[in-house]
């Protein structure tokens, strides 16, 4: 019997047997949007894959504005809607995937940003201040593309760990 370790090809994982399970997505971000067709203590992502095909009625959308404290105008900004047409949906509306989508990413990320400040207004307040980190650009500024609202997430998450510039 040899006690010499053989040499494994490169391609091939040698780790424990793990389940792998698809993480809840939790429930906090959909209170954000008004506990949005959902009743039940958790939604997954095929949860969150539904609403967002399905589209938000604009009296959602509001509400989150309103929440987190954010203009019509900025609102707008952020999912690449004109204020105007915005302002025409009525309030029953369905609002179009794309728009639906970026409502559910902010709402996400003001879910996160509550988590890691411990406090919504303190998100609220740092989402709005100067950042060196940014290039002097607030996050709020960030956030009408996916590049922003990465870095922003990522910025939270150095936060979260205590890594400062």
């Amino acid at each position: 019997m040899s006690y010499k370790k053989e040499k494994q090809p490169s391609n091939i994982v040698s780790e424990p047997m793990a389940a792998y399970l698809t993480v809840d997505t939790g429930v906090s971000f959909m209170n954000m949007l008004g506990g949005a067709k959902f009743n039940t203590d958790t939604v997954n992502d095929w949860d969150v894959l539904k609403l967002t095909r399905n589209g938000l009625p604009k009296r959602l959308l509001m509400r989150m504005a309103k929440k987190i404290s954010l203009t019509l105008q900025e609102l707008a900004d952020i999912m690449h809607i004109n204020e105007r047409t915005l302002q025409r949906y009525e309030d029953d509306a369905l609002v179009k995937t794309e728009y639906a989508e970026k409502a559910i990413e902010l709402a996400m990320l003001y879910d996160r940003g509550e988590e890691v400040f411990g406090s919504i207004d303190k998100f609220k307040i740092w989402v709005r201040t100067p950042s060196v980190i940014f290039k002097g650009e607030t996050p709020l500024s960030l956030l009408d593309t996916s590049v922003g609202f990465g870095m922003v997430l990522n910025e939270l998450g150095r936060i979260e760990h205590g890594i400062f510039a």
